[in-house]
């Protein structure tokens, strides 16, 4: 079997693979380990560092996830749904492992940072530093200028007992992580997933699939043969990059982050393998999870989606051609997530507009989740709590840096605890009514699969 691998993946495979995993809950340290990337071939491929550096560390916290009874019993079910239309009988099991604590700021912004880094082949531009030590410089496999499918990271505890995949969300210089040589397939996986009928914002434009039939009416049927037949979909290359990780690491806890299209892409895999998921500003990917005929566990519990209110692609929001994404060329155009969401009314709270330039991972980091975070606690409630934010982040006259009655230590805001999705969206009835063949002002929606 390690025969029919990647030459870049065995020679990981023969040092990593008999690692035995520690006992008990101690907290986490995480060092990166190797960067993988989609070459023009379609080979996810690897490339691993020279010397390992302390990343984080973070105490995992007990808990289920639901896993169908095979990977082989899953690929079965989903090829009856998409080629007979029926539903298969899966039988899920829960298996208790060590997750992510998603309650806290510090390990959301932890996550945070891998989600960032992951736009980036290494230190030697933008890069956080996530324990305030200096990363090694690497040869990075599926960075260099030819290549241009999925990118991303992978941290790996000192102990080898947790891995976290960082995936790489869109890449596009107006928006955010500068462009580059994946921006295309970025666009192309965005418009596939995201869009209610194969991108068509308008008659003016370029769709990445003929599915639609005039009059606001879409051929559904269509648009899942084209997901399940294009070959540049990260969707298929994220399995196969899950698969590598596990195999390199068979007694490890494998989590998933990525930030916007990287954190889709993440909540989807998460719920094919029952891997625990924290993502950002990411689009909802409920209806692409039906279109691409993933079978439905019991609970998608283990996703957890952060997103804020000031963002409209997670708000499903940034619609209509006159949009800052269909200006972009981008059709983002669904509202409803799978998992768990904490959701930050940003608008009410902070007064912020709704703008696609509150969309990046750094904003989120620098404005919600630092220091320097611009979120009340529980202290700054109502309109004064209000103004002391907008007064921090703009730097009002006559304000010298702190409120009359602030302690010196700068406020970390109290974020909202993790709820259902369908709790946090589903209150308008955009999430519990199906309409898939004809979709009208710009939204589509799905039930929960």
């Amino acid at each position: 079997m390690l025969l029919n691998l990647p030459l870049a993946i065995q020679s990981l495979v023969t040092t990593f693979l008999w690692s035995s995993p520690p006992h008990g809950l101690p907290p986490l340290a995480f060092e990166l380990r190797h960067q993988h990337g989609l070459t023009n071939t379609s080979r996810v491929v690897f490339s691993g560092r020279q010397s390992f550096e302390r990343a984080c560390s973070r105490k995992p916290l007990p808990m289920r996830v639901p896993r169908p009874s095979s990977h082989g019993a899953f690929l079965a079910a989903r090829r009856m749904s998409m080629r007979q239309g029926m539903n298969m009988a899966l039988d899920w099991w829960d298996d208790e492992i060590e997750g992510p604590d998603v309650t806290t700021r510090e390990d959301l912004l932890q996550f945070a940072y891998m989600a960032f880094n992951a736009y980036y082949p290494d230190n030697t531009t933008e890069w956080y530093d996530l324990e305030g030590r200096g990363w090694d410089r690497s040869t990075p496999h599926g960075w260099l200028p030819g290549d241009d499918g999925m990118r991303g990271h992978v941290f790996v505890s000192t102990d080898n007992s947790t891995v976290v995949i960082s995936i790489k969300g869109t890449s596009a210089g107006w928006l955010v992580g500068g462009g580059g040589p994946s921006t295309g397939k970025d666009k192309l996986n965005d418009n596939l997933l995201f869009s209610c009928c194969c991108a068509r914002v308008g008659p003016t434009w370029s769709t990445v699939c003929g599915c639609y039939e005039g009059s606001y009416k879409c051929d559904n049927q269509c648009v899942q043969d084209a997901l399940a037949s294009k070959e540049d979909l990260f969707y298929p290359v994220g399995l196969d990059l899950y698969n590598n990780v596990s195999y390199m690491y068979p007694n490890a806890n494998i989590w998933l982050t990525g930030h916007s299209l990287g954190g889709s892409l993440a909540s989807l895999i998460g719920v094919t393998f029952g891997a625990p998921v924290v993502a950002f500003e990411a689009p909802a990917e409920k209806l692409a999870a039906i279109r691409l005929h993933l079978p439905s566990p019991p609970s998608t519990q283990h996703v957890t989606h952060f997103y804020h209110t000031g963002d409209p692609i997670p708000m499903g929001a940034c619609t209509g051609v006159s949009s800052s994404c269909a200006l972009g060329g981008f059709a983002m155009e669904t509202r409803c997530h799978l998992g768990q969401v904490i959701r930050l009314d940003t608008v009410s709270q902070l007064g912020w507009s709704v703008d696609v330039r509150n969309h990046g991972i750094k904003f989120v980091i620098d404005h919600l989740l630092g220091d320097n975070s611009e979120w009340p606690d529980e202290s700054e409630g109502g309109e004064e709590g209000v103004l002391a934010s907008l007064r921090r982040r703009w730097g009002w006259p006559g304000w010298g840096g702190k409120d009359k009655d602030e302690d010196p230590k700068t406020k970390m805001g109290i974020l909202p605890r993790p709820l259902p999705a369908g709790e946090v969206e589903g209150t308008d009835g955009v999430c519990t009514v199906r309409i898939v063949l004809v979709y009208r002002r710009r939204v589509c929606s799905s039930i929960s699969p």
